[in-house]
């Protein structure tokens, strides 16, 4: 594990078109139906297990919205979490925007491992593997049944082409898969997100 902690980076200024095209309905707020979860906001689900593993995080939520009451909440509920909360003006524009806010705001990390804050069921054993996989020249990812997954962990030489990502463009372009470290796990979490209502109930 690189000496300089590794930092959570949660991603969770989208609101989820597919989850509800009027837009009324923010995903990210959504509760969880079922188990000892059940009424747990799925972005709160997403944080605890990010803060179980990695003792920082920083959540990233838009600076403003049309339902600024519900980016509110968000922010709210994340900050209890224990999250540190960033408010990002450029969150709007996409996640690429998010996702460079977030690691700026460490730059003297050790690395950073980026959450999507609508992955409730990521077990935190399966982030401390990642984060004590990770070195400062390496991408590390978990994979599931030969599928690649959630959260990926970037090591600390990989700051200058987070920072440096916009609109909605993610971190793929950064990924080399020819030295990739790849985590195999038992954890069909990694893979599973929220994109429908459906999807709450798998």
């Amino acid at each position: 594990m690189a000496q300089r902690p590794v930092v959570g980076v949660l991603l969770a200024a989208g609101r989820g078109s597919r989850f509800d095209p009027t837009g009324a309905a923010n995903k990210l707020l959504a509760p969880l139906p079922e188990g000892p979860t059940a009424g747990t906001p799925v972005a709160v689900q997403a944080a605890r297990h990010l803060k179980q593993a990695l003792a920082d995080v920083v959540a990233v939520v838009p600076a403003a919205a049309t339902h600024g009451a519900q980016v509110d909440r968000l922010a709210a509920l994340l900050a209890e979490v224990g999250c540190e909360v960033l408010r990002s003006p450029g969150a709007a524009r996409g996640m690429g925007a998010s996702l460079a806010a977030g690691v700026a705001a460490r730059p003297n990390a050790g690395g950073w491992i980026i959450a999507l804050a609508d992955m409730p069921w990521i077990a935190p054993e399966t982030i401390v593997r990642i984060a004590q996989a990770m070195d400062a020249a390496h991408c590390v990812a978990p994979f599931h049944a030969g599928q690649r997954g959630h959260p990926i962990g970037f090591g600390a030489d990989f700051f200058s082409g987070l920072t440096s990502l916009d609109g909605d463009e993610g971190a793929r372009r950064l990924i080399d898969p020819a030295t990739l470290v790849r985590i195999n796990v038992d954890d069909a979490g990694i893979l599973r997100d929220v994109d429908t209502p459906a999807d709450l109930t798998g």
